[in-house]
This record gives structure tokens, sequence and C-alpha cells, in this order.
């Protein structure tokens, strides 16, 4: 407990070391937990560069995934169609002039869902030839992208919760090469989802399903996508959900789940059987979690209630937290999705502003307080 609290002090009095400190607020704190300080990073003004036709503006940047330094993957909720003039204070987004694309959705057009960017945020690549998979959502439509880093084909699988569907593209986006879950047909049986959240990998080749806002369940399928078995269900007890927003597999076969309207994280492990995972603990303290990264030795989410980063070590002690404002130009609303490339660059989806921020280590961060790529075991 003595080096735990030595630590603590550690990391406070390292984080009021930095340049440009956020201003901290008792009113402003909400949920948040200590070590509370500012953010390791800053933010590269106006990176995301616009595409769009003119009249049109970035959706709901709900899925973003760091394949390499220069390949960043957009999952996007469609377009936003601007008011006719544009108003003149328009810059890039249409959150600067009052849109919240997540909840403003008679704007929406469901094109150039998913493309790609440079590490200059100009546009890579369009896939937009899948587009027809989301037109006609009447909700919220693409959730989450990843990328299976154990294939040597590297599938992208894109979750598609309103319906209740998931795509496993081809790595250049020439191929739809599976689906699963029938199009507008929730279920809870081995063949079905419930607004499917997240996906993750195991080094074994078995998939990890967040199935999700309805079934509060993690499904356990093989690497051809069959069903071998699933854990949770729906309550505050331990391993149960009220809402599996999120999931990512650690080192030791170490599975994490965020709960989202429980506002906890439940730990899994792997085991000798294939089909099912052990419950290993259960902590809260957290308001709405909304994804997650882990690194070697601790993992990071992003959270409501104040919007903030926080960082965990594997007991679910509280490491550091950095709050996110909300006022633009560099703000959120909601920190939805979040990413990190090999060179260290974190990438962070906005799903009611409508665009993708990138943010670089400050010159003095100390490296115990960034975000790594994900976990990759052997």
């Amino acid at each position: 407990m003595m080096m735990r609290i030595v630590r603590s002090f550690a990391l406070a009095v390292t984080a009021a070391a930095f340049t440009a400190p956020v201003a901290l607020h008792a009113q402003d704190m909400g949920n948040a937990r200590g070590p509370i300080g500012p953010s390791p990073y800053e933010v590269v003004r106006e990176w995301h560069r616009p595409f769009q036709m003119p009249g049109f503006a970035f959706g709901g940047n709900s899925g973003v995934f760091a394949e390499s330094s220069e390949r960043i993957f957009i999952l996007m909720r469609g377009e936003t169609r601007l008011p006719q003039p544009v108003p003149p204070e328009f810059r890039q987004h249409a959150g600067t002039i009052g849109m919240n694309v997540l909840s403003q959705t008679e704007g929406r057009t469901w094109q150039n869902c998913i493309y790609t960017l440079r590490s200059d945020g100009s546009l890579r690549e369009l896939w937009s030839q899948w587009d027809y998979l989301c037109k006609g959502s009447e909700g919220p439509g693409p959730h989450r992208i990843r990328i299976d880093p154990y294939r040597d084909d590297h599938p992208v699988w894109v979750i598609n919760e309103t319906f209740h569907q998931i795509y496993v593209f081809s790595n250049d986006g020439s191929e739809l090469l599976m689906t699963l879950g029938e199009k507008l047909v929730p279920g809870d049986d081995e063949t079905h989802f419930a607004r499917p959240q997240d996906v993750a990998f195991l080094p074994d080749g078995r998939i990890l399903v967040a199935d999700g806002l309805d079934n509060h369940r993690v499904m356990i399928l093989d690497p051809e996508g069959k069903y071998l078995g699933e854990v949770g269900s729906f309550g505050d007890g331990p391993g149960q959900f009220n809402g599996v927003h999120a999931i990512a597999v650690g080192p030791a076969g170490r599975v994490f789940a965020l709960d989202r309207s429980g506002g906890r994280i439940n730990l899994f492990r792997t085991t000798d059987d294939p089909t099912t995972l052990v419950h290993e603990r259960t902590w809260g303290g957290l308001t709405l979690p909304l994804d997650i990264i882990v690194n070697e030795n601790d993992l990071w989410i992003t959270d409501l209630g104040p919007l903030r980063f926080v960082n965990f070590d594997f007991e679910g002690n509280y490491k550091y937290t950095w709050l996110v404002p909300r006022e633009l130009p560099d703000g959120y609303i909601e920190v939805h999705t979040f990413t990190v490339a090999p060179d260290g660059t974190l990438y962070g989806g906005d799903n009611q502003y409508g665009r993708t921020q990138k943010f670089v280590p400050r010159p003095d961060a100390d490296p115990e307080l960034l975000i790594y790529p994900p976990w990759r075991g052997p």
C-alpha cells in the first residue's frame, strides 16, 4: 500500500511539471478519480482534412484503428448534410456550427462510411463500394472497426450494431470475406447478435464478440467465425453486464470487457477450455466507459462524466487520469474510440462533433503517462 501511495504522489508531481496545464475546477471533476493531471499530449489542430463534396461534412467517427503510422482506418456514421447556405463560421466539421451529428440525424447520409487517412490527415483510400451495407439504417449503424493482428492477411472487421451484423473485409477492401449475423434480425442464439459493439482477437486465432447492448454477453468464436461458447449475462454481479461496449485482450490470457451502463470493467481469463472464459475480478467507479486499449502492464479507457482518459493497472488501481475539454476547437463531447499508431501518435474519434483528432506526445511528457499501441501476443 505504501508503494502505491508513493507512486501516486510521484505521478501527481510529474503531472504538475507539464507546461500549459489544464484548469481543474471542482465542478468539472464529476466522477473523475486520481491521480489527476494535465494531458501528456498536444492536439494537432484541424488535422482531419475534409474530402467531402460541397455541402457535406464528416459524420460521427465511431471507429478508429491505426494499422500503421500511414494508414489510419476511420469508420464513419455517414456524412452530414450541412444547412444551406453554409454558415460562415463553419470550419472542418459540423460541430463548429453547433451541430451534434449523433443526435441531429436528419442530416445524415449513408456515404463514405469507411476510409483511411495518412499521417498528415489526407485521404488515402475511400471504401465507398461498401456504403450499401449501412444504407437504410434508422439507427447509429457502424460502431467499431478492428484489424486481426494474428492472421497473415490481416482482415478488417466492422461491427454494425443497428443491423445486428459483423462484416469481415480483405485488408485492401476489395472483398467482403464473411458476414456474421442476420440483417435486422436480433437474436441470442449461436448465429445471431443483438446490437453487437466490438470484437477482439486471441493469439490462438479465436475471436471475441462484445454482444453487446441487448444480449450482455461475450461470445467466443473459432477462427472461421463459428460459435464456441459465451460468458456473461444481464445484471450487476461478477462477470455480468448492463451493455458490453468494448473488449480488448492483454497478456497472460486476460480479457477486459467494458460494462458501459454499469460503469464497470470485467476482467476474465482464458483457460484450457476454448469454449469459455473464467471471471477474475470486477471494478467500478466509472460513469460510461467507452473504449479501451490494453498495454503490457496496464490499460487505458475513455469515460464520460467528465470526459477523460483513465489509466488502470491490472488490479483495478488508478494510475493516472487526464480530462478532455468540451470546448472547441480542440474539445470533444465524447471520445467514442481511440487508437495508437506504431509511432506513438494517438487518434481519437469524435462521435458527436464529428471528426477524428490527432494527438502527439508533448516534448516533456513522462513516458509512463503515454498510451502505447495495443498489446499483441506471440
